[in-house]
């Protein structure tokens, strides 16, 4: 187990056992990968993995050869989708070291998850650690520091195993860690995507999970998904269950608005929307940037008026994956709308282009970290 930094003092640090695959991929295979890393295509050489049962507690915290997990086909999770994961990124500096951005948001965001889907809680500072073992003993896949917009993409995750269908909160669970290298979203820069404004599939509800990070968020998205592509975007738009007039996200990202005076506007969380740690940074970084900020319900027909009057001047979304993807189009059943200028810069507006640049400057360490959000992995 790697030594604590002195960037992330921690109290509740699990110790981990390390073994080290005996046919670990070749230096070859691995550039191959690195070249041209496709987003949860490939996969590091090991894992982290650690059993929890009601009786023992938290157990056998180890960091292995990555490999197929054998559950039995009467595991819980198969069968009432009781699991959680998270998403958050390693970046390699031009030092050589490696960082992940903001991770205590995402080990706080993994405990809230765990208590609505009734799962054990792993220690924040637990938490952290687990990704450190794991990125130290695969540093090497982590891309270097000259490959644009590339990092090492982490997926924790915990999954009940309990063979038993008794609707109950599982005894036996999975906590897990993987990672993949991946490249920037956009190959060419970030290009404005094609949104389609669906009022007949709702991804969550009120006192529901929509702000846990859950697989069934994510299934009950797919057929949004579906519906756009049917219509020729890229991605949907969800309302509310209540009155499907509220916005709330785009496919798996949150969604922001600026307006011609400056202003930017985001869906404020309502409990069925989930509290995206790219979101909250975002909020934070348009402050300095001399953005006022809001957080307030905004409708459909806002967007719709907005873009026709020339008040909504960009349209934005954040996201791990793409960080910030920039909206160019909104389509619905009988309407359609161009946001924004697409004659110049690939139609991304200034507004969503300082942002992105001030994010990624960040999170690559090309500008000083004062708030501490950066934690050093290796």
């Amino acid at each position: 187990m790697p030594g604590v930094s002195s960037e992330t003092a921690v109290t509740d640090v699990w110790d981990f056992a390390v073994e080290l695959r005996s046919d670990p991929a070749t230096a070859e295979a691995r550039t191959a990968v690195l070249a041209e890393p496709a987003f949860g295509q490939a996969f590091t050489d090991h894992m982290v993995v650690a059993n929890w049962t009601a009786d023992d507690g938290w157990h056998d915290q180890k960091v292995t050869g990555y490999a197929p997990i054998k559950v039995s086909p009467a595991a819980a999770v198969l069968h009432y989708s009781q699991e959680i994961f998270e998403g958050l990124k390693a970046y390699r500096h031009a030092d050589g070291s490696v960082w992940a951005f903001r991770p205590d948001r995402n080990a706080a965001r993994f405990t809230a998850s765990a208590a609505r889907l009734a799962l054990p809680q792993v220690p924040e500072d637990a938490f952290i650690s687990a990704l450190r073992a794991l990125v130290t003993v695969d540093e090497p896949w982590v891309p270097s520091a000259d490959s644009g917009e590339t990092s090492l993409y982490i997926r924790p995750y915990m999954i009940a195993t309990e063979a038993a269908l008794s609707v109950r909160p599982a005894r036996e669970v999975l906590f897990g860690v993987i990672a993949s290298p991946a490249g920037p979203y956009f190959d060419t820069g970030p290009k404005p995507v094609s949104i389609w404004l669906t009022t007949s599939t709702i991804r969550a509800t009120p006192g529901g999970t929509g702000a846990a990070k859950c697989g069934g968020n994510y299934a009950a998205s797919l057929a949004g998904l579906a519906e756009a592509v049917a219509n020729n975007c890229e991605q949907v738009a969800f309302v509310d269950a209540v009155e499907h007039k509220w916005l709330e996200e785009i496919g798996s990202m949150n969604m922001f608005f600026v307006y011609a005076d400056g202003r930017i506007v985001t869906p404020e969380l309502s409990g069925s929307i989930l509290e995206g740690v790219t979101r909250a940074s975002v909020i934070e970084l348009a402050a300095d940037l001399g953005h006022k900020v809001e957080e307030r319900q905004i409708s459909a027909d806002e967007w719709k008026d907005g873009v026709r009057s020339g008040e909504i001047t960009e349209v934005f979304a954040s996201g791990t994956a793409a960080v910030i993807t920039p909206i160019g189009r909104l389509a619905w059943p009988d309407g359609d709308l161009t946001i924004g200028d697409h004659s110049v810069d690939y139609g991304v507006g200034p507004v969503t282009k300082s942002i992105r640049s001030s994010l990624l400057d960040l999170q690559y360490g090309h500008i000083p970290d004062h708030r501490g959000w950066l934690t050093r992995l290796a």
